[in-house]
Order: C-alpha cells, then structure tokens, then sequence
C-alpha cells in the first residue's frame, strides 16, 4: 500500500516562520533562517532568497496550505508573492526561547559596540570599551527592543547614558573651504553649529578646521552647498576626535 503526502501539505525543515493574523483567520510562511532580518532592514532584496517557498500556509509545521478564498478575502488578492510581501513586512517572526535569548544577546553586544566606537569620555576625549558600555547598560536595565535596529537602539542608549556617566558622541574634524564672498557671512551662520574651531585661515578662500558634532554633519553641508550654490566644499579629515593611539576603535 502507497503511503502519500496529501496535496494540500508541504514539508519543511530548517524554517523560519513569520505569522500574521489577519481577517480573523492566522497565516504563516516559512522563511530561510537569518533571511528575514535581512529582508526587513533592506539588505536582501530578492524574495526567493528569503521564502523556501511562495506558498502561504495556516500552519507551516503541519504543511497546511491556506486556501485561495481566505488568502483573497484577507488580503484582496491571490498575488502570493504580494502576500507574503505583506507577512513579511507586518509579520511576527516566530523563534525558540533559546534562539530568542541568543539574538537578545547578540543584539545587545552589538548596539554596545556601536555605542563604544561612536563614543567618547568627554573628559578624556578616549574611547570606553565594549565590556564598559555593556556593563552601564545593565546598570540602566536596558532591554533590547527586537522591533528597532541595533543602530535606532545605539542612539536611544547614548542618550540614557548620559544620566549614569561621562558620555558624548565623538566629534567629526572637518575642513570647510567657503568663497570670499559668503566666507564672512556664512561663518557666522554655521558658527552656532562648530563645538571647537581648531584653524582658520582668510587667503583666495576661507579655509576653516573645526569639530562638529556628528548630527550636524548633513546640516552644514546642505547650508554650504546652498549658501555658496556649490562653490564651498566640506572635506571630512577623520570621523573621530580622539586621543593618540585610540584610532584602533574606527
């Protein structure tokens, strides 16, 4: 006696589900393992690279695959790669409790080493390390958030390290070449946006050194590019200002 596989259920091992609820019913599709984060932050593009298979299913582990009429009823369409689209994008990436807390973990020592790369003892101007910014996390209670970037998170975590210890982002050295003409006037108007004005000099141009923060970056370089109608330029010297010998933290 043959021994078959109905034809409204796959097999699938090694998977990754994302599940939605959506028209009162739960649809599911399997994804390749560390695809879908790559696919939700832009990296990956190509959605066969991300599905082991187009199909839409009411359960993935069963291999129960979702009928046509309750597919176009929640979602308007029988497009299944539009669907799944949709599952992948408003989704919710199911994982174990063991792989939940590993990429906790990980997460979490990631927006540390941002924090210590971007960052500086205002004091010193010397970077922390990793193990310290990770250790003043855990004194603020930190928890991850699976729903931001490490990079979002980074940002948010600068901000309450503030109140527990010495801490700024470290600060951009750039070169400003501005025409003689705006050179005076535009120096006044980028002035509130320089921290430390290292070297100036008034020759065929205004040639200025300075120290920025590097959330104006975009700022000064939108004001020169429009103040001078492209004639000044921006050169950054080096992303981080800090002490001899700490550069090995770029």
């Amino acid at each position: 006696m043959s021994i078959f596989t109905p034809t409204n259920q796959i097999r699938l091992t090694n998977v990754a589900v994302v599940r939605m609820k959506k028209g009162g019913k739960r649809f599911e599709i399997a994804c390749y393992k560390n695809k879908v984060m790559s696919w939700r932050s832009g990296a990956e593009k190509d959605l066969d690279e991300v599905l082991q298979t187009n199909s839409v299913f009411i359960n993935v582990s069963k291999g129960q695959v979702a009928k046509k009429d309750d597919l176009s009823n929640a979602f308007g369409t029988e497009d299944l790669n539009e669907i799944c689209k949709q599952i992948l994008a408003k989704g919710e990436l199911q994982v174990s409790d063991k792989e939940r807390q590993s990429q906790l973990e990980t997460s979490f020592r990631d927006i540390a080493t941002i924090v210590a790369e971007k960052c500086v003892n205002p004091e010193t101007k010397r970077p922390y390390t990793v193990n310290l910014i990770e250790r003043a996390m855990k004194d603020i209670h930190y928890s991850v958030k699976a729903n931001k970037s490490t990079k979002q998170q980074a940002l948010e975590v600068i901000r309450q390290l503030k109140e527990s210890i010495q801490i700024q982002r470290a600060h951009m050295r750039l070169r400003l070449l501005l025409p003689v003409k705006e050179g005076k006037r535009l120096k006044e108007k980028l002035k509130p946006l320089l921290k430390v004005v290292e070297s100036e000099d008034f020759d065929e141009q205004l040639e200025m050194v300075c120290l920025v923060d590097p959330g104006c970056f975009r700022e000064i370089d939108e004001m020169i590019r429009c103040e001078t109608k492209g004639r000044g330029s921006l050169e950054v010297l080096s992303l981080k200002d800090v002490e001899e010998g700490e550069e090995r933290l770029e």
